[in-house]
């Protein structure tokens, strides 16, 4: 039975869809159950205290719908609350910095690392710490890209005022000759083909949603969690507001049409 359980995925909002996406890729046969708490985001201009605390209710949401395992599919929940949630909850619980981390070092040859993300992710040196931690060696980069997350929930994916806000926040790593940048919040893959224009078309780009995946079949495969059934998996969509919103910008990250989303009362999240 504990095989044919979902997966659960939860975000601050709704840049998580891009990791949906990848899992579904990597396992289409597996059912996922996504929470979005648009009540509430963002968390990168949160405390860290009340990042831990919201990340916690996310996942005890996730777990009374029988998750076998946890994404934790938002960058500031997992550069300050992963380790909370590994104790807190007896699943895998799958981060988007340690698999992102170690995509950039494997793609990057000098050895000069950018990261993009939210303030709080930048602040915390999530990615710099996970990637010194890996290789002392490594020079890392780090950017506060804020306005990307509007632009993306926007649909302004090839808008002049992105190229614009673009160059305004990568000049500075363009200067410091990264040949690999870090894309750390899930927003961000929606404007990649801006970013990768802007930074220099040398550059790796990083999907930090990509490596998640991609560990997520891994943990599955140690836990032996892979599900046996034959048929394509489901997917049910939850936020704490605003369904209508995240059901038009849903479509615009997954590239398909998504059938029902269902708020849930933020009461629940804080019994």
């Amino acid at each position: 039975m504990e095989k044919e359980k979902p997966i659960g995925v939860f975000d601050s909002g709704i840049g998580g869809l891009t990791v949906v996406k990848r899992i579904s890729s990597n396992l289409p046969k597996e059912d996922i159950v996504y929470f979005g708490d648009t009540a509430r985001v963002p968390y990168g201009s949160k405390s860290n205290s009340t990042v831990i605390e919201y990340s916690i209710q996310d996942a005890k949401f996730l777990i009374n719908k029988n998750v076998k395992a946890i994404v934790v599919a938002c960058n500031t929940s997992s550069s300050i609350a992963l380790n909370n949630l590994r104790k807190s909850f007896n699943v895998p619980v799958i981060g988007m910095i340690e698999p992102g981390s170690q995509a950039a070092l494997k793609a990057s040859k000098n050895g000069r690392i950018g990261v993009i993300g939210t303030r709080a992710t930048v602040n915390n040196k999530a990615y710099s710490n996970q990637i010194k931690k890996f290789n002392s060696d490594i020079q890392v980069f780090e950017k506060a890209c804020p306005l990307f997350v509007p632009l993306a929930e926007e649909g302004w994916i090839k808008h002049k005022a992105t190229y614009d806000i673009a160059e305004e926040y990568l000049k500075e790593l363009r200067d410091k000759e990264i040949d690999t940048l870090v894309l750390g919040c899930t927003h961000y893959p929606i404007l990649a083909e801006v970013i990768q224009e802007v930074i220099g078309e040398k550059v790796n780009l990083i999907d930090s949603g990509i490596a998640s995946a991609e560990a997520v079949q891994v943990e599955l495969d140690r836990y032996d969690l892979n599900t046996n059934k034959n048929s394509l998996g489901n997917q049910e969509y939850f936020v704490s507001d605003i369904p209508v919103k995240f059901k038009e910008v849903a479509e615009l990250f997954l590239g398909k049409e998504v059938s029902e989303v269902s708020k849930i009362d933020l009461e629940l999240l804080t019994l």
